[in-house]
């Protein structure tokens, strides 16, 4: 009896479909609409709506910080649809969060107790559709025509590139811009632009970079445009032995 759903893809500086201020509101007004209705048998608890609609809220938040964690391990994944890639998150995600899940139900009405982890899990990815719905509406209406993927034509205006799921960000002068691409592939038509993977989501052209921002042991490269690209800890001595640091 979990509310999950996957936000694999999207905007702004992480793969995600909307900032996770926007994405912890979406969770928690879903966890409040099932908590009213109710759903498998929920409205019978003890304790009135009150406490259904906080249980569902809280078991929503919990997917959503599960599946945040889950998304920032979908780069390391293999390439595979998108549509698959949502499908295992949400069965992968689901196992662990039935579990404790059904644990805190348990101490809170102890009758659910008698309900089997396996029926309990089935619940949970019923209770996904919903959620699921929503993804596969924002991230269809987010998906880039075909007409962008081939030729791609960057030009020579490219700040930077930055990855998101199966998709490149091209950050210019005047904007930026998704196309449906591999990062090496978008690379690779940047012939005659100066530039370096610095991160293995992220190319920047030299030219952009304004200044080096050192936190720690975490280094990042502020860009004329305002953004700022992480490096990674492979690529800062490449990055030195090219005069960038």
């Amino acid at each position: 009896m979990t509310a999950v759903a996957s936000h694999l893809g999207g905007e702004g500086r992480h793969p995600i479909l909307f900032p996770r201020r926007r994405m912890v509101a979406l969770y928690a007004a879903m966890g409040g609409f099932l908590g009213l209705i109710g759903p498998f048998g929920s409205y019978l608890n003890d304790g009135g709506p009150a406490v259904r609609v906080a249980f569902w809220i809280a078991t929503s938040l919990l997917s959503c910080i599960t599946f945040d964690l889950l998304r920032m391990l979908a780069p390391r994944a293999p390439a595979l649809p998108h549509w698959l890639t949502v499908l295992i998150a949400v069965m992968l995600a689901n196992l662990p969060l039935s579990v404790a899940i059904h644990a805190a139900a348990s101490l809170m009405w102890p009758n659910l107790a008698s309900i089997g982890w396996l029926q309990w899990y089935g619940q949970s990815l019923l209770a996904s559709t919903p959620y699921l719905a929503v993804h596969a509406f924002l991230w269809a209406s987010r998906r880039p025509s075909r007409t962008q993927s081939i030729p791609l034509r960057l030009g020579r205006d490219v700040l930077c590139l930055q990855m998101e799921d199966h998709y490149v960000r091209v950050h210019g002068r005047d904007g930026s811009r998704l196309v449906h691409a591999s990062l090496g592939r978008a690379t690779a038509e940047l012939k005659g632009v100066e530039g370096m993977q610095v991160h293995r989501s992220w190319w920047v052209a030299r030219d952009a970079v304004e200044s080096v921002i050192e936190d720690n042991r975490n280094m990042r490269l502020r860009l004329r445009n305002g953004l700022e690209a992480p490096v990674g800890r492979t690529r800062i001595a490449a990055l030195r032995a090219g005069g960038w640091l």
